[in-house]
């Protein structure tokens, strides 16, 4: 299968972040491996850009991480969004899908 990589937007790696995290709680490593899952591997985003993203939203107050053990009984950090992240995920929603519709009326642009 062909991969090509694909640079995020900035802010888009918040954005996913927090809607991921949306569903529930989730250890740093499972939110990733759910963004791959969920958009068929088109993000894979490398440790070094994932994490330093997980502890910016964390500095924020958007998330709140608390150690606990893994599905297979490992140290992990596990991240909540807390009331502050529910608040900026609707906003970056917000902005998301005004940018979407902007970018959609000049690709239908003949």
């Amino acid at each position: 299968m062909l991969r090509t990589k694909t640079d995020l937007l900035q802010g888009t790696l918040d954005l996913l972040i927090l809607r991921t995290l949306a569903v529930g709680p989730m250890h740093g490593f499972g939110v990733s491996q759910r963004l791959r899952q969920i958009t068929k591997g088109v993000f894979h985003v490398n440790p070094g850009s994932f994490f330093p993203a997980l502890y910016r939203l964390e500095q924020k107050g958007w998330v709140k991480g608390s150690w606990g053990a893994s599905e297979n009984k490992r140290r992990a950090k596990f991240y909540r969004l807390t009331r502050a992240g529910r608040k900026q995920l609707r906003e970056e929603t917000r902005n998301w899908q005004r940018i979407s519709l902007a970018i959609d009326r000049v690709l239908e642009t003949s």
